[in-house]
């Protein structure tokens, strides 16, 4: 679990975390959505230690992340696992050395377990026998699904996404949202995505946390989303036509 509390982020006197407290549960897909500037990258960035915050806590499974110094959290860093938003696999190398990239980083494993790990993340996204292709080679889902064997080759017990859908057509977004939800449950991870694709909270929403202008304004599940009566997030999910489609359909039933 990582649980915030009260956390509070300013850039040069603009509050963007107001007070936010929220639990990410172990073992479910946790989703932050919100408008563009709602603060939803700098509350994942501040949660992996990227922004230093101004205020509150963050805690990893009781463990103050944010009274750590450099070499603590350093440990804690290798039990997290990053996926980023255009992927950022390095050009020059191949899928193979992408994967192996922070098994090379922070393990003193030989050559040959490496390749073993390597290829045992490569299957859990499906993508075997790619190990020698270059990402000028892959298409932008394939690059996505090296992007999560990478971020999960030192086993982390947490998983950060920033918009893994982004850039990518519906069906193959699907696949990637899939691809997470089956590897959150299968080793039992934290994950944490930060998406604005409203198709991602209905197939994989297991907790939604919505911001508006750095606070936190909602949150539930998914089918909390048709029973609440909190008009930020009506207006905000309501207002794309995937949400629409469902209350018309609703409508219709009733």
């Amino acid at each position: 679990m990582i649980e915030v509390k009260n956390v509070t982020k300013s850039f040069a006197g603009r509050v963007v975390l107001d007070n936010v407290s929220v639990n990410f549960e172990q073992g479910k897909t946790n989703l932050i959505i919100g408008q563009s500037g709602s603060g939803k990258t700098v509350l994942l960035k501040s949660i992996v230690g990227l922004h230093d915050i101004d205020s509150g806590e963050i805690l990893f499974d009781e463990i103050d992340f944010t009274r750590m110094n450099f070499a603590d959290k350093k440990e804690i860093r290798k039990e997290i696992g990053m996926l980023f938003q255009g992927g950022a696999l390095f050009d020059s190398s191949n899928v193979e050395e992408n994967v192996r990239f922070p098994l090379d980083m922070f393990t003193e494993m030989s050559l040959h377990e490496k390749l073993d790990r390597v290829n045992f993340c490569l299957k859990c996204v499906k993508l075997e026998n790619a190990n020698k292709l270059y990402p000028s080679e892959l298409s932008g889902g394939m690059k996505k699904r090296v992007a999560i064997a990478r971020a999960i080759s030192l086993n982390p017990k947490y998983l950060l996404c920033d918009e893994p859908n982004s850039g990518l057509d519906p069906m193959t977004s699907l696949v990637i949202d899939s691809l997470i939800k089956e590897i959150t449950e299968e080793f039992n991870i934290t994950t944490i995505v930060n998406t604005h694709d409203m198709n991602s909270v209905m197939e994989i929403g297991e907790k939604i946390i919505f911001l508006k202008e750095g606070i936190l304004a909602w949150e539930g599940t998914k089918k909390d989303i048709f029973k609440t009566d909190n008009e930020a997030i009506t207006d905000f999910v309501y207002s794309s036509n995937l949400f629409k489609k469902i209350r018309k359909s609703q409508n219709k039933e009733d």
